[in-house]
This record gives structure tokens, sequence and C-alpha cells, in this order.
């Protein structure tokens, strides 16, 4: 349970980072970001496969890149769903769900090293 809280409150932090690097995002304030945060986390367990299905063939077409589309169009919906989080176009969302991918990452490995079972 620790995990999962630490998890989203990183992810918010790393989304107030997108927003306060790249002016395309644009976060309001920290609640606004564990909200959308917690709203991306929704949408790429519930959403995110059922797209990743239905496009298949276009991601195997397109060797997987298609999968990057797919998330900025994750992160482009959750702007869309929140108020205290905007994205200005489809390519901010684009370059701001790459950036929120890559920070993601380094808090995943992060935190499997902090919680590690020994």
């Amino acid at each position: 349970m620790l995990k999962i809280l630490a998890k989203w409150l990183l992810l918010a932090s790393a989304l107030l980072f997108v927003a306060y690097v790249y002016e395309g995002v644009v976060v309001k304030s920290f609640g606004s970001a564990m909200l959308a945060a917690f709203v991306l986390g929704l949408l790429n367990t519930i959403v995110r496969p059922v797209l990743v299905v239905l496009t298949l063939p276009v991601t195997v077409l397109t060797v997987g890149l298609f999968l990057f589309i797919i998330n900025a169009l994750m992160f482009w919906a959750a702007a869309e769903l929140l108020d205290g989080f905007q994205v200005r176009g489809f390519l901010a969302a684009f370059i701001g769900s790459l950036m929120y991918s890559v920070l993601g990452l380094i808090v995943d490995s992060a935190l499997e090293s902090l919680f590690a079972k020994k």
C-alpha cells in the first residue's frame, strides 16, 4: 500500500515537472497533478489495452511505433477530462507523454529498488 501511495505522489510530481519544463503542458496545482496522475493511471489500465488490441494491425505495421500515438492519446484524453490539467494540442500531448513516460520509468525503477524484498 505504501508503494502505491509513493508511486502516486512521485508520478504527480513528475507531471508537475513536465509542466514546469515543457510549456505545452499546464498543471494548475499539486492537487490537480494528483488527480491527473490518478486519471492517467485509470486510462492506462482500462482504455489503453483495448486501444492496443483494436490497433494491433497498425502497431505491427509500424513496428510498435503506433504505441507512442496511443500514449499521447491517453495523455490528451486525461487533459480533456480534467480542469486543472491542460495540454495544448496533439504535439504537446505527444511530447508531454514521452517525458512523463520516461519519468515514470525512473520512478518505477527507484521504487523497485527501494521496496525490493530481500
